[in-house]
């Protein structure tokens, strides 16, 4: 796979369309954190996100993982802000004002909507999140659901298997 990931089409979701295929090559990668580095790294800088990353399950709470991004919160427990939320009740969360989010984690002040998607092991337990955020109110709506649950696949993939 090249280094270079290369978008066409001018609509996010001609954008994402372009995106999946070279994901798919990016999970090929023999290393799951290098395979999920570069996913992460692919979806932030291609589709212009202020943040992309990965919490990974771990002693019962959300750990970070690979990201893409500023500095940000490090463990996060069941239940709490958007992550934990998504954790805890298993699916995807889209928050178009963090604001208004009750017991939102602001990790970053810059953050203004988040979308968080659960990502399945075998069991069926959630092992980790996707967690993206942008500067813009309101910036995700379900076509980011529908082509980001594509890529929790991809990644399901890579640490199912």
């Amino acid at each position: 796979m090249a280094e270079t990931i290369i978008l066409s089409g001018t609509s996010r979701e001609e954008r994402y369309q372009s995106l999946l295929p070279q994901l798919k090559a990016l999970a090929e990668e023999t290393d799951p954190y290098a395979a999920m580095g570069n996913i992460i790294s692919a979806l932030k800088y291609s589709m212009g996100f202020f943040w992309a990353g990965l919490y990974i399950v771990k002693n019962n709470e959300l750990v970070l993982g690979p990201f893409q991004g500023t500095v940000a919160c490090t463990r996060i427990g069941l239940g709490k802000g958007v992550c934990g939320h998504t954790w805890k009740n298993k699916k995807t969360v889209i928050v178009d004002d963090v604001g208004t989010f009750e017991g939102h984690i602001a990790c970053s002040t810059e953050s203004k909507s988040e979308i968080v998607l659960p990502v399945f092991g075998k069991s069926g337990d959630v092992i980790m999140v996707l967690d993206i955020d942008s500067t813009c109110l309101a910036d995700f709506n379900s076509t980011d659901e529908i082509w980001l649950t594509k890529v929790v696949r991809i990644i399901e993939n890579i640490v199912n298997n």
